[in-house]
This record gives C-alpha cells, structure tokens and sequence, in this order.
C-alpha cells in the first residue's frame, strides 16, 4: 500500500462514527448541497454538456452521483462520481461503481481516457473533495461501526456509499 493509500485509509478511519452511520455528526446538508451544486456546475463546464445527477439519497450515507454523459467523452463511456454525506469523500468510475476494479482498469480496457479523468479529478480537487480510488473502497471494513446485516462481506465502500 502506498503513503498515499494509507493515508486515505486512515481518513476513513478517522470519519467512521459508530453513532452517526447515514451521516457525519458535525454534517450540514446545506453545505453538502451547495458544494456538490458546484461540482455539478464544474464538470458541465469542463466538458460543455448537461450532467445527470441525483442527490440527496435516502437511507444512504451516499449524497449523491453526477453523471457525465458517454458521449461527450473521450472513450465513449459515461464518468459516474459518487459523493459521500462523509468528509467531502468522492469515488470517480468509469460506466457506473463496480463496473470495474478501478480507473486504472478501466483506463487498461479502454473505457477512459486521462484526460478525462483529470478533468474530473481536477475539479474533484479544486472543490476539495478527497478522491478514494474505487479499489481501495473495496477492502474489508474494519471500522467499529456496526453496519447493516444484509451485507455478507462489508467493505468501506457500503460504510462510505452504501444504503442503510
């Protein structure tokens, strides 16, 4: 594991609360809103076309996802960005979460060009949101929160993205 990794390891374990599963104790929904408004806003400026997004999700320690459109990018594959309700935490896929084991793989298949990646990691990062590689979610979680028990294998990504 790298510096890097490590640290956004201890970031996720720094943000999980066993009292506050769906969101963040000191969490402002306002704030959330307005800062992912501003996402929404950036990537529809970066790459000149309307992004689908959905926000505010329910039961979810997820906020929400933008969507930039396949057809505006490089590779001919949509760009899906998840926001967490916790520390301003964003996972950047190609297709949608899962679709494969990260955006290295996907830059591997194919599936995403750099340099559409860095317009989203760019923005990502100029809002100040921390990037979690999709690979790194997928290790077993090991935080003191008691999640949900329909997940058979519970992984940072169901403490950090997933619905409760």
């Amino acid at each position: 594991m790298t510096k890097h990794e490590a640290d956004l390891v201890a970031l996720l374990g720094e943000l999980d609360d066993p009292e506050w599963l769906e969101w963040p104790r000191d969490y402002d929904r306002g704030e959330t809103g307005t800062l992912f408004n501003g996402l929404v806003a950036r990537l529809e400026g970066d790459f000149a076309t309307s992004c689908v997004s959905e926000r505010d999700t329910q039961d979810s320690s997820e906020y929400g996802r933008v969507t930039v459109p396949a057809d505006v990018t490089v590779c001919g594959t949509r760009i899906v960005v998840c926001v967490s309700k916790f520390g301003s935490l964003a996972l950047v896929c190609a297709d949608n979460p899962g679709a494969f084991l990260g955006t290295g793989d996907a830059q591997a298949e194919g599936e995403l060009d750099a340099a559409d990646l860095d317009k989203v990691n760019g923005a990502l990062a100029d809002l100040g949101y921390a990037i979690v590689p999709e690979e790194l979610l997928e290790f077993d979680y090991a935080g003191p929160s008691q999640l949900p028990g329909h997940v058979q294998r519970p992984t940072w990504w169901h403490r950090f993205f997933g619905s409760f």
